[in-house]
């Protein structure tokens, strides 16, 4: 009947039966060809693990097996014994006249972006780093956009951790707000990064099983959302979660459901220093993305960590030697007045504001923050002023102080910015209590600004070339903080593109093996640099970034090395040489 246009002439029966395997080139595809138990078979030479030359293995009793990492694969078929290496790929064959015959194109029972999908799913299930490297790789080359990533990473994360919501899905949901910002291939390790700790996050842990939301749909939604915050208080994460999810049922929209959690969340000061309110933060913007529609599993991930949470009240620094805390609560007590005084009046923010925020008495702090309210401030006007000061901080932040309290000065940024992110969607007046909460933050984090380091003199002659190339430098060396500070202000102040810098500081990041904080970090910072206009503002911002980056950096950069493995293998190229 002849040979199909679609095969073509890969080697004479009589050599391969002789050989047992050859290696041919078929429109650019290296095809390994078997002859074994007297039957054709084709796979792909390259080990869909590593790249190793599958002619080089051994075949026994129908089994290929990879001599590298000892991969196994039935023959027939390519499907593989062991997860953690891919299928590999099969080429029909026929013998014609003596010579046998390989399809090199063949059609397949899966679109790439099916068999990625699949493969993620795979290596999130079993916090595999190889294959969700190849899967973000895999997906980005098949056009499956990040929103998809990151739908999957967050169905996965709320579903498979009993503890629900906490660092990886914050990472993920931090690096997809950053894509945009970061050159292609850095989106790719974007993914990588974010589904990787997912994965971590997850691994070893107990599935999350839902509670059920009542059967009626005729509570009132404000007393839904007492009760929600009635379960909060008492640490009742099952009756909460009945009560967020009623919520959800009964078709409240986005800003009534993040007002329900935003109340609890500020009913107590500054809940583990300020990751619960991110989190929170997170979900939802995770929700923006992938659609409210999975609200119900999304926010009730954020029950257990909201109903444990540390409340800062109870400490010793928010008691003494000032009663911080009770002057919360005396300022919340007026809040209502306060409020309503402020109707239909506009606040500008005065010249003075944030060195009144950074200053060294409580009193005039809150006087500060009181006054504006009632000047008619708004919690998004006075949650970015609050969240720029608390970046002064940061870019302030005196290296003589001991390496941890970088995270303290970082927690109260992150949290602010937070605050100012949730301000933007939810016009509650119980945001307002956040605000004060990072205000006094501010306030505690002012001795490690004390004496405050030294903040980069203007250079406009500054090449911008040669201050990136020294930033880059910078993190390659430890302690280099203040270097990357005058870097990055000279980049700037020589007319560099801020864009750029941008992608080159996401790069910084993604090749390292960053921590949590580093990622909060990075998203903030970028976050509150694209809502301020005044470029001195913009400057600092970007500062603050590269000296806590430059703080951390560098690292063994290990995920780095199997994103360039996943990559190489992608392309085709060797691994193993």
């Amino acid at each position: 009947m002849g040979v199909p246009e679609t095969h073509e002439a890969a080697v004479e029966l009589d050599e391969l039966r002789e050989s047992g395997r050859e290696l041919v080139a078929l429109d650019g595809v290296p095809i390994a060809v078997f002859h074994h138990e007297g039957e054709v078979r084709a796979v792909n030479n390259r080990c869909p693990h590593m790249g190793f030359p599958l002619t080089e293995g051994t075949v026994d009793e129908g089994i290929l097996t990879c001599e590298w990492h000892h991969a196994r694969f039935e023959l027939s078929c390519g499907n593989t014994f062991d997860p953690w290496a891919d299928d590999v790929e099969t080429y029909p064959t026929l013998v014609e006249d003596g010579t046998v015959y390989v399809n090199p194109n063949p059609e397949r029972d899966r679109s790439p972006a099916e068999h990625w999908r699949e493969r993620l799913e795979d290596g999130l299930e079993r916090n595999i780093r190889l294959v969700i490297a190849k899967s973000a790789v895999g997906l980005a080359d098949a056009g499956v956009p990040v929103s998809e990533q990151l739908e999957a990473g967050v169905a996965f994360g709320t579903r498979y951790r009993q503890g629900g919501w906490s660092s990886g899905l914050t990472i993920l949901t931090a690096l997809s707000n950053v894509a945009a910002d970061l050159d292609p291939q850095d989106r790719q390790r974007a993914m990588y990064q974010g589904l990787t700790e997912v994965a971590s996050d997850c691994a070893d842990e107990p599935p999350k099983f839902e509670e059920d939301e009542f059967d009626t749909r005729e509570v009132p939604y404000d007393r839904l959302k007492e009760w929600f915050r009635d379960c909060v208080e008492v640490r009742d994460p099952d009756g909460a979660e009945r009560c967020l999810r009623t919520a959800v049922a009964c078709g409240h929209d986005d800003a009534e459901l993040a007002e329900i959690v935003a109340a609890a969340t500020t009913d107590h000061r500054y809940l583990s220093t300020g990751h619960a309110f991110d989190h929170f933060n997170k979900a939802t913007e995770a929700l923006d993305r992938v659609g409210w529609d999975e609200a119900d599993a999304v926010l009730s991930s954020l029950v257990e960590n909201l109903t444990s949470a540390e409340r800062s009240e109870e400490l010793a620094e928010w008691r003494r030697p000032d009663d911080l805390a009770g002057m919360c609560e005396d300022l919340f007590d007026r809040l209502d007045d306060l409020v309503a005084a402020g109707e239909g009046e506009e606040w500008t923010e005065p010249d003075d504001f944030t060195e009144t925020l950074r200053g060294s008495d409580p009193e005039p702090i809150f006087d500060a923050l009181e006054t504006a309210i009632r000047n008619g401030a708004t919690v998004e006007q006075l949650a970015g002023a609050v969240a720029y000061a608390a970046a002064t901080r940061v870019a302030r932040f005196g290296t003589s102080n001991e390496f941890v309290d970088w995270n303290t000065v970082h927690h109260t940024f992150t949290y602010a910015n937070a605050v100012h992110r949730m301000a933007e969607r939810v016009d509650a007046p119980e945001l307002y209590r956040g605000v004060v909460d990072a205000a006094v933050n501010v306030y505690l984090d002012r001795f490690l600004n004390t004496p405050p380091a030294p903040y980069p003199d203007p250079a406009p002659d500054a090449d911008p070339d040669e201050a990136l190339a020294d930033l880059r430098l910078c993190f390659e060396t430890e302690g280099e903080v203040d270097a990357a500070a005058r870097a990055t202000a000279r980049y700037l102040d020589g007319g560099g593109d801020p864009d750029r810098l941008k992608a080159e500081l996401g790069n910084a990041l993604l090749i390292e093996d960053t921590n949590f904080h580093t990622f909060q970090a990075l998203e903030a910072a970028f976050s509150q640099y694209d809502r301020r206009e005044d470029p001195a503002e913009r400057r600092l911002l970007l500062v603050a970034l590269a000296r806590y980056m430059a703080a951390h950096y560098p690292t063994r950069r290990e995920r780095e090395g199997t994103f360039s493995i996943a990559t190489r293998l992608h392309r085709g190229e060797a691994v193993h040489e």
